[in-house]
């Protein structure tokens, strides 16, 4: 059963040009974190021109990749193959109390004021307080289950519709248009869960796809096979970080791999980047996500095959997290 664990992931992004650019300069996150939830086993970047990458680990101890192309070109082709080893999760609970809670939240300000102070995606809006104190009533009365509620009720009262927002939105869209992609929710549940005084961080990665068919629906077709997905990891104290998937409707297990952490999505987009020229272009990706094991116990990853989606924009385009 081991072996379902370990997968191989293939992300390819295209950037295409309608006439020559030069000088690009880019930045990715795109190589999976190596911690107590799951081992990186291999990571490889090629990109097309040709160059040589060099990495380091940011403010948030993420993997960044940067490299540039300086002479003329048409198409940027970036592929990032990885095999990672997902172990299981769990997560001993001593429920605390948010009246308890609150007697500490100066300590935890101190502590994780990174995670709790608003930021470019996460402002702390009047609207946003209101769905604080909807969940608050809805849950039973702990920390934990503040969080999982505010979750749920964004799971129930926004729908997963892919072009309602773009790349940069913040909360304040999501909230006029009531709906949006992954990227959106958790978002949203983070500004929820800092309102609330309850630490939380926007993660970057994929969405496993289940096992069986039956369980697949069209939203997880897409965040599984198509595109990087986004969560939330919310702290609680005598428990820790717990994740949790507004869009997916769940509890973070071992479907889960984390690629980056940050703020919000503004501290981890998988690529972005700069470059010198006036040519209108396309962003393409696509994404896949497999066992590392075929049926036979061959290691076997199959070849992705994005194509392009008109979206010219001036500057490099970043890619929103479905």
């Amino acid at each position: 059963m081991a072996a379902f664990n370990r997968y191989k992931l293939a992300h390819v992004t295209v950037f295409s040009y309608d006439g020559a650019v030069s000088e690009s300069y880019n930045e990715l996150r795109l190589r999976p974190r190596h911690d107590e939830s799951q081992s990186c086993l291999s990571f490889r970047l090629t990109t097309f021109p040709p160059s040589r990458p060099a990495a380091h680990l940011d403010y948030f101890n993420n993997w960044v990749h940067h490299f540039h192309i300086l002479p003329e070109h048409k198409e940027l082709r970036v592929e990032a193959e990885a095999t990672v080893l997902v172990h299981p999760q769990q997560w001993a609970s001593a429920p605390l109390a948010l009246s308890e809670f609150d007697q500490r939240r100066e300590a935890l300000g101190d502590e994780y004021f990174d995670w709790l102070a608003p930021s470019q995606y996460c402002p702390i809006v009047p609207e946003i307080g209101d769905l604080a104190r909807q969940a608050e009533a809805r849950c039973s009365g702990t920390v934990r289950a503040f969080a999982e509620s505010a979750s749920d009720l964004i799971h129930e009262l926004f729908t997963y519709k892919p072009g309602a927002t773009h790349v940069h939105s913040s909360v304040l869209d999501s909230l006029k248009t009531r709906a949006g992609v992954c990227q959106d929710f958790s978002h949203l549940l983070i500004a929820v869960l800092r309102q609330r005084g309850v630490p939380a961080r926007y993660v970057s990665g994929y969405l496993l796809p289940r096992q069986t068919a039956e369980a697949r629906g069209i939203m997880e077709n897409v965040i599984g096979g198509h595109a990087s997905h986004a969560w939330v990891q919310a702290y609680v104290p005598e428990t820790g970080w717990i994740g949790l998937d507004p869009t997916a409707g769940e509890f973070v297990e071992d479907r889960h791999i984390v690629v980056a952490r940050g703020r919000d999505y503004g501290d981890v987009p998988p690529v972005r980047g700069v470059y010198k020229g006036h040519a209108g272009q396309s962003l393409s990706v696509d994404v896949l996500v497999r066992p590392a094991l075929d049926d036979e116990g061959a290691e076997l990853l199959l070849e992705t095959a994005a194509g392009p989606a008109p979206k010219p924009v001036e500057e490099q385009p970043q890619q929103q997290q479905q």
